[in-house]
């Protein structure tokens, strides 16, 4: 199983490439939840289920979040997180760590849901992949690895590009 879910991971990486380099909020919220799509399937096969399920909820958020925002999509997928959490914390005992992991996947949510920016969903994503890193680690994902810090690198680049054409743009003295 891990050469296939190693394929998923890298599928994952390549969505998740181009999805943040995406300046309309819609389109990136699409080609993200391809993205998270695959990273789910891919830590589901490494049996790392929090992130499994923390990535399945995110790529169905995002499609929701294309046309609803609300205050009812926020609560309910923040109550989905928090459910499957205790779930697996109390009924089946899973270790601390997927506290890192739902962590990550509430900050994604109510960034997605009530951002409507992409340079700020940008700036609050960072603390969310630094969390899935660490997880990605703590469970031996390589491509969820390569994922975030692909992630953070897109991130951190995105956010220069658009700083310095901001700045190119202001009126000079």
């Amino acid at each position: 199983m891990l050469p296939v879910a190693e394929v998923f991971g890298a599928i994952a990486v390549v969505f998740n490439f181009i999805g943040y380099r995406q300046s309309d909020i819609n389109r990136y919220r699409f080609i993200s939840s391809i993205a998270l799509l695959s990273v789910s399937i891919h830590f589901f096969l490494l049996g790392a289920m929090a992130a499994g399920i923390g990535c399945m909820l995110a790529s169905i958020r995002n499609i929701v979040a294309m046309k609803y925002r609300g205050l009812p999509v926020l609560f309910t997928f923040v109550t989905a997180n928090l459910c499957f959490f205790f779930y697996e914390l109390f009924w089946l005992n899973h270790s601390w760590t997927i506290v890192i992991a739902y962590a990550s996947s509430l900050i994604f949510t109510v960034g997605s849901i009530t951002l409507t920016s992409a340079k700020m969903i940008r700036q609050w994503f960072i603390l969310a992949e630094v969390l899935g890193l660490v997880y990605a680690i703590m469970v031996g994902s390589i491509f969820g690895t390569v994922f975030n810090i692909t992630n953070l690198c897109s991130i951190f680049y995105t956010l220069y590009r658009d700083s310095s054409a901001e700045k190119s743009a202001l009126p000079k003295d």
